[in-house]
């Protein structure tokens, strides 16, 4: 069966993340993000917490601001400690090569009445010379929008009244047709997968049925195996014989059907004649398994987020993980979190951000291609990794305070 995305025409990119007030992210900046985009650095020092940025966005658009908000403690918790004025989110994307940046801006405060969308715009550039134009504009729960395919400064303005304060504009008016630029931002957040994958959820025996994508946690890995099975058995071979390659004597993986409608995962190793089932296959097995769907999926979500891959995988298959992360990355947006050298040593300097903490506790990003004399010591024959566990990059030792 032919893929629906076969090239990175098709696929959005996020490009710029600032971030203020959101925990030890007091005001952080990336700036020219990669399509495979990785975080190294120390217990605390942000890693997750990035990722929790993008899972509480995706949330606000999917459960609702109230929900996203009150499951992270609220501002007790999700304000940067000692500080004061709005959580602020601003990313910018384009929705294919070569067409206008957009960038999508929210600022979230709170009353005594619960958060509230204190402003949330939406603005691009038209051309080279063209001043940035805000084609969404609200605060509080009301304001304007312009709507047709290619909105201009001259188009005439929507005035919107909003519900509620907490709800979300872009997410609202992203549900209308009229509205295509910002239906294309609503999708492209409500699409983001990302995965906070368990072990022991893999091996859960889940009722019988196909689903097309893997969960946060992995739970229906056995759906996932069986919609492969069934819609793409040549990407589900593919999966396989990579799996194969890694894991010694596997021969297949099975979905079952169970008569009291439950579906089983087994493994068939090649000396044996009875597979065996998924909760006494090994954890490296499974969670190989779980990220080659991820990774080899037809139709893959515009963002993926993976934290520590490395976990309970041997690591000489890492710098392999990694190169297969960045053939995926034509595909989608990847974004990792490691604590490994051998992954980072599958990776570019432009792929690689090292994440510390300052002497105030704030958490501050250096893209590794920045550092002095890394691309140097790259050119003649150093692996990334190791330049890093050596010391040479200056920042991320869990051992050394940096200013």
């Amino acid at each position: 069966m032919a893929e629906k995305q076969t090239s990175q025409e098709a696929v959005p990119r996020t490009e710029y993340l600032h971030v203020k007030n959101y925990r030890a992210l007091h005001d952080l900046e990336l700036k020219n993000i990669s399509p495979l985009t990785v975080f190294l650095g120390p217990n605390g020092s942000g890693k997750s917490t990035i990722f929790d940025v993008f899972a509480f966005l995706a949330e606000c658009f999917t459960i609702g601001l109230r929900p996203a908000w009150d499951k992270r403690g609220r501002f007790r918790e999700l304000r940067t400690r000692g500080c004061s004025g709005p959580i602020v989110i601003e990313l910018k994307y384009r929705e294919r090569p070569r067409t206008p940046l957009i960038t999508y801006h929210l600022a979230i405060d709170e009353d005594k009445r619960g958060p509230y969308v204190a402003e949330e715009w939406l603005q691009w550039r038209r051309g080279q010379r063209g001043k940035p134009f805000r084609f969404l504009n609200f605060k509080e729960g009301a304001g304007e929008v312009v709507s047709g395919d290619m909105p201009d400064e001259k188009d005439h303005r929507i005035v919107e009244q909003l519900d509620s304060p907490d709800m979300l504009a872009v997410n609202t008016l992203g549900q209308f047709a009229r509205h295509p630029r910002v239906s294309a931002l609503r999708r492209f957040i409500t699409g983001w997968h990302l995965s906070y994958l368990s072990i022991d959820q893999t091996r859960s025996i889940p009722e019988a049925g196909a689903q097309e994508r893997l969960s946060a946690s992995g739970d229906n890995l056995p759906n996932v195996i069986q919609y492969l099975s069934e819609q793409h058995p040549d990407r589900l071979r593919k999966i396989l014989d990579t799996l194969s390659r890694r894991v010694p004597q596997l021969e297949r993986v099975e979905s079952e059907p169970m008569r009291d409608g439950r579906l089983l995962l087994q493994f068939k190793d090649a000396p044996f004649e009875e597979p065996i089932l998924a909760k006494y296959a090994s954890d490296g097995t499974l969670k190989m398994l779980a990220y080659l769907t991820i990774l080899y999926d037809p139709e893959p979500p515009q963002l993926i987020g993976i934290e520590e891959p490395e976990n309970y995988l041997h690591p000489r298959l890492l710098p392999e993980l990694a190169e297969e992360c960045r053939e995926a990355a034509a595909r989608t947006q990847l974004m990792i979190t490691t604590h490994s050298p051998f992954l980072v040593n599958g990776l570019k300097p432009e792929e690689l951000w090292v994440l510390y903490r300052d002497r105030q506790g704030y958490t501050q990003a250096l893209r590794a291609s920045e550092i002095r004399g890394i691309k140097e010591f790259m050119e003649q024959g150093a692996q990334l990794g190791y330049l890093w566990m050596e010391g040479f990059f200056g920042v991320g030792d869990p051992l050394a305070v940096h200013i």
